[in-house]
């Protein structure tokens, strides 16, 4: 297979780092970037990583998907709140193969996108990794960086197996996940607590983790959606999080995406984390109690907001 053109759609603290990578390690990346378009052009994309620090400058930075060439592989990197904007945002990109990657948090984000697009071919991934966007064209890569990426309605999966391969050459850790609905349940163990909890309790991972009480919420809820997604047909056990509670106790102390939102006084992906996954479970008889009472909590801290 010839070499892939990519093209980075929403240059955040994901599409920052993921594309960054990519390009660093000489793969063809167009990158897309808003408030961020001039500051980048001359300053270059800075990524600090505890994997290694870098500068990509020059960059092949546009302000446009309507001035940036077609690429084969389109990494989506917005937040599930502007999916609105996808299919004026996308078709200026996509020749006939091209596959679009949504590298978010959630479920039923690809089916909302082949509603609006059902003729173009599309892919998950599921980024574990913490890393916040902290200036113009500035990333801060704290810890993990693992990719899983599924697919949902490719034609050939043999795409996916390249582009898996790009990043392990660009020292991003990368597998193909056999189905994209559990790699999307299995994400959710972890986004559906610490998300939340972290806007409600006005706190970080770390401090979540040293309470015994926050902790011990965090755990049941994991439990909680791992009971919504084995309603659901998708096998996941109740060790997967105890070993997500394990290893959050040893991450890099962490205010998620989320947290940030809301603190920045964006709106928060409520209805891709939260919403979608209760009307999955509700479908299947199983009422995610818990989950709801957060959910509920994540539209007042919203509504403050003015969303």
């Amino acid at each position: 297979m010839m070499d892939l053109r990519y093209a980075v759609v929403g240059t955040g603290a994901l599409g920052g780092f993921y594309g960054g990578k990519l390009a660093e390690a000489g793969k063809q990346v167009d990158f897309l970037f808003n408030s961020d378009y001039e500051q980048v052009k001359q300053q270059g994309l800075r990524v600090d990583s505890v994997s290694g620090d870098f500068l990509l400058k020059p960059v092949a930075a546009y302000n446009s998907t309507s001035s940036m060439p077609k690429a084969d592989v389109v990494l989506v990197c917005l937040k599930t709140t502007n999916n609105g904007l996808l299919k004026s945002l996308l078709q200026p990109l996509l020749h006939e193969n091209s596959v679009v990657i949504l590298i978010q948090n959630g479920l039923g984000i690809e089916d909302e996108l082949r509603e609006m697009m059902p003729d173009i071919q599309i892919a998950g991934g599921l980024a574990f990794i913490c890393s916040n966007k902290i200036g113009p064209g500035h990333i801060h890569h704290l810890d993990l960086g693992k990719l899983i990426l599924g697919s949902y309605n490719l034609k050939d999966k043999s795409v996916l197996e390249k582009v898996g391969e790009d990043f392990k050459q660009a020292g991003v850790p990368c597998q193909i996940a056999e189905d994209l609905y559990f790699a999307r349940w299995q994400k959710l163990v972890w986004n559906v607590p610490f998300n939340g909890l972290t806007v409600v309790l006005n706190s970080t991972t770390d401090r979540i983790m040293n309470v015994d009480s926050s902790r011990k919420l965090a755990h049941e809820m994991m439990y909680e959606v791992i009971d919504a997604a084995n309603a659901c047909g998708v096998s996941l056990k109740r060790e997967f999080a105890d070993k997500m509670i394990e290893m959050t106790a040893k991450m890099t102390p962490y205010a998620p995406s989320m947290k940030l939102d809301y603190d920045f006084k964006r709106p928060m992906e409520i209805d891709a984390i939260y919403s979608q996954p209760l009307q999955h479970a509700a479908k299947k008889g199983f009422k995610m109690e818990k989950v709801e009472v957060l959910e509920k909590q994540l539209r007042f801290y919203n509504s403050i907001n003015g969303f």
